[in-house]
C-alpha cells in the first residue's frame, strides 16, 4: 500500500537528490514540465530531460526512455498521464532509482505500490517545484 510522505520525508528527499530524470519533459516554454525542468536545472539539479520526441531540451541532450541515461538517478518525475505511469515505474526499478515522484494531479496506486515493493521511495500528486521552493 503507498505511504503518504510527510512533508520532513519529501525536504529529506529533496535535500538528498542530485540527479532527477524528468519524464515527459516538453521543449516548449510555456508546458508545466519546462518550467519545472528548467526550475530543477535553475536551482542545481543535474536534470536528464527524457522525450524521445527532440534531441535536446534546454540545450542538455534528451534521452528517449530511462534505460538510455548514462548515469544514476536519484529522482524520476513524472509528467505522463496517471494511466501511463506503471511501466516508467518499472524502468526506474531497473535502473535502480531511489525515488519515484508523480506530478501534481497524477495518481497510480498500482504503480506506486510496486515501486514501494522494489524499495523506491514514491511522492504522487506533488509538484516537486513547489516542493522544493517551500525547502
Amino acid at each position: 500500500m503507498f505511504t503518504l510522505h510527510s512533508m520532513t520525508s519529501v525536504n529529506a528527499i529533496l535535500r538528498a537528490a542530485q540527479t532527477i530524470a524528468v519524464v515527459g519533459f516538453s521543449p516548449k516554454p510555456g508546458r508545466p514540465s519546462h518550467m519545472v525542468g528548467k526550475y530543477l536545472m535553475d536551482a542545481g539539479f543535474t536534470v536528464y530531460p527524457v522525450n524521445p520526441g527532440v534531441d535536446k531540451i534546454l540545450g542538455v541532450v534528451s534521452y528517449p526512455d530511462l534505460a538510455s541515461i548514462p548515469g544514476p538517478v536519484d529522482v524520476v518525475d513524472i509528467f505522463r498521464r496517471s494511466e501511463d505511469v506503471y511501466p516508467i515505474v518499472e524502468a526506474a526499478i531497473a535502473i535502480q532509482a531511489k525515488v519515484v515522484w508523480m506530478q501534481q494531479g497524477i495518481v497510480n496506486y498500482d504503480a506506486a505500490a510496486l515501486a514501494e515493493e522494489a524499495g523506491i521511495k514514491v511522492v504522487m500528486d506533488r509538484c516537486i517545484k513547489v516542493d522544493h521552493a517551500n525547502l
